[in-house]
Order: structure tokens, then C-alpha cells, then sequence
């Protein structure tokens, strides 16, 4: 999410000191040390990169003190500032947000809009304050939701559009004072989607199923279970088909239907257990008009 905000910052007029990124994290079976994709991409392009356990640590503090940035561009970094590490940079640090301020504040902006139905999005840049995502905002850029993109859609336009608002905002950063949010507005929060919350209750509306696949959708996403086991549903859709009763699975020849607390969905990418991701009908032609139900 952060890439395209770097790498618009790089090749601006401003001069990029150094990037900060989470450290290295074990991947993979063989639990080699990786760095993130900004750290990667920083040291590909001989940036200093700055790797603090947490942005309290001693030694980040006097490396940051140090450079004297004029100011701090963050996106998706995911840990707090304290107050005299946001201290350091003249102009403060700028977050860019997911989401139109003050409404989604937290971890899952997009995916909280999703599942929540909002017919608009879009990305915040604001001064980074204690408080979460409560600093006063210096611009907004909007994005319809057409009601059957998925997070990792979103996320992905936001990421591009809101580089260009980044960058803006950096440009007027010496000559903008930026707003105070109108809590007036409704202040919403998004924390974490949590793997509970992601499982599929069938007894609930289809439109709400749908909402809720789409918004894990990549990560964590939606599970159900199938005998006993998990079942992940990356992507449906509803369809205008009644008759089944809630988590009956319904094989049909080019498409896979499952009965809600409404009408049916349409099972378009699942995921079983020790599989990978398929196509929903091809997964249904495995299952020879057997009969079967999610829990």
C-alpha cells in the first residue's frame, strides 16, 4: 500500500533522507529473514532505511533526531507515534488514510466501508496526532464503490490516487494549515477484521454475505466449514434464486448456489481446505450431486 507513495515521493523534487519500515520478518518454512516490499524497494534504490522495532526505540529516536527531517510522510505503517518522536520533523508527520476522515478511523478503513454498504470511499492526508486518526486533515480525494469491488480492489485505487494526494500535500505543506475534523460528521471506527468475524453465518441476508466476502477479501477472508473442515470463500455473488434453505449447496452446471437468510449466492472463487484458490463452479463439479451444507 505504501509503495506507490514512495515512489512518487522519489522521483518529485523533494529528497527522500531515509525510509522507515517494520523489520525484517521470518517467511516461508526455511524462516529467512525478508524485508518488507518498501524495505526492499529502498535498498534497491539506495535509500537508508531505518528499521525500529518500534518507533520509541532509543536508537531510532536519535537516528530520526538526526536527520531533521521537514517532514514525516507515513502510509500503513501500523504502530503509534508517541508524541515527542512526532515532534521531531518541522512540519509534523503527514498520514495518508483510507478512508474520508472522520468516519472509518483504524486498521480496516476499506474493508469496514465494504461490509458496512458505503456507496463512497476514498483517502485522507492529515497531521499525525496521538489520538487515533483524529489529526486535523489537510485534503480528501473520494472513490465511488460500485458494490462488487473487493477490499483488495479498493485498496489497490486508493493506494494509486491517494500517492497523488500525498504528494500534493507534501508539495503545500509550508503554505497549508490543515482543518480540525468535524466530529459532528459521525466518527465510525474500523478496527482489525478478527478470523471470527470473518465466518459466514448463513442465516443472515445475502446482500450482507456478500458485503462481508468482499470486504475480508484478500485477507483474512470469509470462511465457512464443509464436514467438519474450513472453507474459505474469496468472492460471490447474489443471485434471484429462492428455494434453498440457509448453507444448502446447490451444484449446478456452470455455477455453485448456497441458500442465505434471503435469496441465494453464487459461490465465484472459493478456497477448501489444503487447496488452492479455484473457480467456484469447478469446484462444484467435484461434488457429484452429492448433498451437502456449510455450517
Amino acid at each position: 500500500m505504501a509503495l506507490p507513495s514512495l515512489e512518487a515521493l522519489v522521483a518529485s523534487g523533494h529528497e527522500v533522507a531515509a525510509v522507515v519500515t517494520r523489520p525484517d520478518a521470518a517467511r516461508g518454512r526455511s524462516k529467512r529473514l525478508v524485508a518488507s516490499e518498501v524495505g526492499q524497494w529502498a535498498a534497491d534504490h539506495g535509500l537508508p532505511t531505518l528499521k525500529p522495532t518500534h518507533p520509541r526505540d532509543p536508537e531510532f529516536v536519535a537516528a530520526l533526531t538526526e536527520l531533521a527531517p521537514d517532514a514525516c510522510p507515513v502510509v500503513a505503517y501500523g504502530a503509534l507515534v508517541p508524541q515527542h518522536v512526532l515532534d521531531i520533523p518541522r512540519f509534523g508527520w503527514v498520514n495518508l488514510h483510507f478512508s474520508l476522515l472522520p468516519r472509518w478511523r483504524g486498521a480496516a478503513p476499506v474493508q469496514r466501508a465494504i461490509m458496512a454498504g458505503d456507496e463512497v470511499t476514498g483517502a485522507t492526508t492529515f497531521r499525525l496526532v496521538r489520538e487515533l486518526d483524529a489529526g486535523p486533515v489537510y485534503g480528501t480525494t473520494d472513490l465511488a464503490l460500485a458494490g462488487t469491488e473487493t477490499a483488495g480492489e479498493v485498496l489497490a485505487a486508493l493506494a494509486g490516487q491517494g500517492s497523488r494526494l500525498l504528494l500534493d500535500t507534501i508539495d503545500a505543506l509550508a503554505i497549508t494549515e490543515p482543518t480540525p475534523q468535524d466530529d459532528a460528521d459521525g466518527v465510525t471506527l474500523a478496527p482489525k477484521i478478527t478470523v471470527e468475524e470473518a465466518r459466514l453465518d448463513w442465516g443472515r441476508p445475502a446482500v450482507e454475505l456478500d458485503r462481508l466476502i468482499r470486504g475480508c477479501s484478500p485477507e483474512p477472508m470469509a470462511w465457512t466449514t464443509l464436514d467438519g473442515d474450513r472453507f474459505k470463500v474469496a468472492l460471490a455473488r447474489p443471485v434471484d434464486v429462492a428455494g434453498l434453505a440457509p448453507g444448502e449447496v446447490r451444484p449446478e452446471k456452470r455455477r455453485v448456489l448456497v441458500g442465505t437468510g434471503t435469496t441465494a449466492l453464487e459461490l465465484v472463487r472459493v478456497q477448501p481446505q489444503g487447496r488452492k484458490e479455484m473457480a467456484g463452479a469447478d469446484w462444484g463439479r467435484g461434488l457429484h450431486g452429492a448433498e451437502s451444507r456449510f455450517a
